[in-house]
């Protein structure tokens, strides 16, 4: 007896110490098993605008996680309720519930009821597989065991209830109770959160928006369930019961025009702040971007048109973007007329800027430097350097022609002379300054030549120096970034350089305003001040084809470009116009979307205005007379018609024999007397126009021999 009793308490001891072993070993297990990162659960992030709007989210699961503190206590216990209704009661298993399972399955001969507590299901949805092995089964056991050594009860349900799949793309109890009724889940009712309690064990068979049905019985179910574990009482289940499921679906809009803006936002994220796409979606995150939706949204929608978009075929594409003057902040981006989420981005690829480099590369350069002023004469000549020889695209040249004039007509050989006056380095120097690093090293570059080309984002951002009064600054898509405890962890610094004097700026600005209203860029109609330029580059391989066609411009308020072609210019796919397509584009979407026209270009303080240009007209309607005067004996009176602009000089000029000489001038008057005239030689006389700005004459009148009575010639 003695015997037995030794053996018992050896075996009991024995038992004791297995289990002992076995729990500590499981504890020790845990250590190698759970990979807490798990537990920091995947969140969408918002993408809002510098009001707080919300535009978008990002997510690889649309969660957003909230404290147990927000989940109403009758939320949680139905929840508890219809999954685990010991869950404050066992240790991670509820052996009381694998037993009932068991026997019902031995029953039935088939696996009829599941076992598993929130706690293990848990386990299994954020550590292991969905293999059926005894491996994964006894891996759970030990996560869920070390699960509840390590986390409170509520962690435990909060943790549960922000992992769970609630159908229709929605994690986590929060994006559930916004999506199924429009609120937080702080708000909602017993039927609601029953409802939603429901889902888990089979959200599509359960989802209310495919089988209301099968889902009141559910939620009906979950109530009941509620009411035997004295959770609600019979009145509250009968009232919860009778109510309709209470849908308000908040339906996830889709927004194609927001694509290419939100790609360009990921690859800054990544790129600027090393914030990778996976992590920018899991994070939750709030990004703040400067987006003008309705702007992007227009854009999108006039892209969309074929009009715009002179092709040999209707795949011609296309590019936009449009920034904040001040800040940087783009505002709009469009990468195609096509664009699919991760496609071809033509808002940062490379192309050839034609024209539009002339401002750039050459003449804001050439006015820094002190060399050349808007009104300085350029030679107009088809010349050649070394082996290149540039040609004017219309094939018509002045000689000589003003800066001003040379850039609103856009004249090739002008720049090209410039350029080689100035330097290349030079211009390149500037390029640099602007955010635009160029490779090429001729004198091509003058008209936008280049081995690699420049994207319409860095050229628009280029252009947006000239508008900030000659500041240079990056432009950016991302404003700051916070993240869920709402610290800021990334922001976009502004770090200015001063690459043109503001008053260079403004004589650009002026010039190019020239070339909306009088040159290249007429095309179209914007009734707002306007400055900008056009491109077109030409494809060598047919007569007329055009590969690049551009407009880069800003307002007041805003700078933008826009580029037209084809990803490959082929001689069976061209554009068969050039820059007026993007450049009316442009001053469509700018009618659209920006109507303050009343805004104006303003002189900046300590800057001179530039004065509008002198176009000098030939004289050729001056008469010239003998009258008497009193004290002044006999005076020869000159006529002519004078131009309208009152700032043209007119130079007189006497001819006595061989012997020419100016003898006078008067400023915008189409008359002048010359007192104490001798009839009896033989002087003749003439007028001549000439431009204070260039400080040339224009064509004049003949010389004429005054007469007794008016005479005109």
């Amino acid at each position: 007896m003695k015997r037995k009793m030794i053996i018992t308490s050896a075996v009991i001891v024995s038992t004791i110490g297995v289990a002992l072993f076995g729990y500590l070993l499981i504890i020790m297990l845990g250590n190698y098993v759970i990979d807490e990162k798990k537990l920091v659960l995947d969140s969408a992030s918002t993408l809002v605008d510098e009001k707080g709007n919300v535009i978008s989210s990002l997510f690889v699961e649309n969660r957003e996680p909230v404290s147990i503190d927000e989940v109403p206590e009758h939320v949680q216990e139905a929840f508890v309720a219809v999954e685990d209704k010991r869950f404050y009661e066992h240790h991670g298993i509820d052996v009381q519930a694998i037993g009932r399972a068991l026997y019902k399955d031995l029953l039935s001969g088939s696996k009829v009821e599941g076992g598993s507590t929130i706690t293990q299901q848990l386990a299994k949805n954020l550590f292991l597989s969905n293999e059926k092995t005894l491996l994964r089964k006894t891996k759970e056991v030990v996560i869920s065991i070390n699960l509840e050594n390590r986390y409170s009860k509520e962690k435990l349900l909060e943790m549960y209830m922000n992992q769970v799949y609630f159908g229709h793309g929605m994690y986590g109890i929060q994006a559930a109770a916004n999506y199924y009724f429009n609120k937080n889940v702080k708000d909602l009712s017993v039927s609601e959160g029953a409802l939603l309690a429901a889902l888990p064990k089979a959200p599509s068979t359960y989802s209310p928006i495919l089988n209301p049905e099968k889902s009141k019985e559910r939620r009906d179910v979950v109530l009941s369930l509620m009411e035997q574990q004295d959770l609600l009482t019979p009145e509250e289940v009968v009232r919860a019961q009778g109510k309709t499921l209470g849908l308000s679906i908040k339906e996830t809009i889709k927004e194609p025009w927001l694509a290419p803006y939100i790609d360009l936002v990921m690859e800054e994220a990544e790129q600027k702040y090393a914030i990778s796409n996976e992590e920018l979606m899991r994070g939750g995150y709030t990004i703040v971007v400067p987006l003008n939706e309705a702007t992007q949204k227009t854009a999108y929608e006039m892209f969309k048109d074929g009009q715009y978009f002179p092709g040999t075929d209707n795949k011609a594409q296309g590019a936009f973007v449009l920034l904040d003057n001040q800040t940087g902040g783009v505002l709009a981006a469009i990468g195609g007329r096509d664009y699919v989420q991760k496609g071809y981005n033509r808002v940062n690829k490379q192309r050839q800027p034609g024209s539009t480099f002339k401002p750039l590369a050459v003449y804001g350069p050439a006015m820094e430097e002190d060399k050349f002023t808007p009104y300085s004469l350029l030679k107009d000549e088809p010349l050649s350097y070394g082996s290149y020889s540039p040609r004017n695209y219309d094939g018509k040249y002045e000689k000589e022609v003003t800066m001003f004039d040379a850039l609103i007509h856009s004249k090739n050989a002008a720049a090209v002379w410039t350029m080689n006056e100035i330097g290349i380095e030079t211009g390149k120097e500037y390029l640099k300054k602007n955010g635009l690093s160029i490779e090429d090293s001729g004198l091509a570059l003058s008209l936008g030549g280049l081995k690699n080309g420049v994207s319409p984002l860095k050229l628009a951002n280029a252009y947006r120096t000239f508008a900030k009064m000659g500041a240079y600054n990056s432009a950016y898509f991302i404003k700051e970034i916070k993240n869920q405890e709402k610290e800021i962890i990334a922001k976009h610094e502004k770090k200015s350089t001063q690459v043109f004097s503001q008053q260079t700026a403004w004589n650009m600005t002026r010039m190019l305003e020239g070339v909306v209203n009088e040159g290249t860029a007429k095309a179209g109609s914007y009734l707002g001040d306007l400055a900008g330029k056009t491109g077109t580059t030409s494809y060598p391989g047919k007569d007329g084809a055009v590969m690049d066609a551009w407009f880069v411009g800003y307002t007041p308020e805003v700078t933008g470009s826009i580029w037209m072609g084809y990803d490959q210019t082929t001689k069976d796919q061209y554009l068969v116009e050039g820059s007026r397509y993007p450049t009316r584009l442009f001053k469509d979407i700018l009618t659209k979307t920006h109507p303050e026209t009343n805004l104006a270009f303003e002189v900046p303080d300590g800057v001179k205005d530039l004065e509008k240009p002198i176009r000098l007209a030939s004289v050729d309607s001056l008469s010239a007379s003998y009258s008497l005067r009193a004290f002044s004996l006999i005076t020869v009176s000159l006529r002519w018609d004078k131009q309208e602009d009152e700032r043209v000089i007119y130079r007189i000029y006497e001819k006595d024999g061989s012997k020419e000489k100016l003898i006078g001038e008067v400023e915008g008057e189409g008359e002048y007397d010359i007192p104490y005239a001798n009839v009896f030689n033989d002087a003749k006389y003439k007028v001549v126009p000439y431009n204070t700005q260039t400080k040339k004459e224009g064509p004049g009148s003949q010389f004429i021999e005054p007469s007794l009575f008016t005479s005109r010639r």
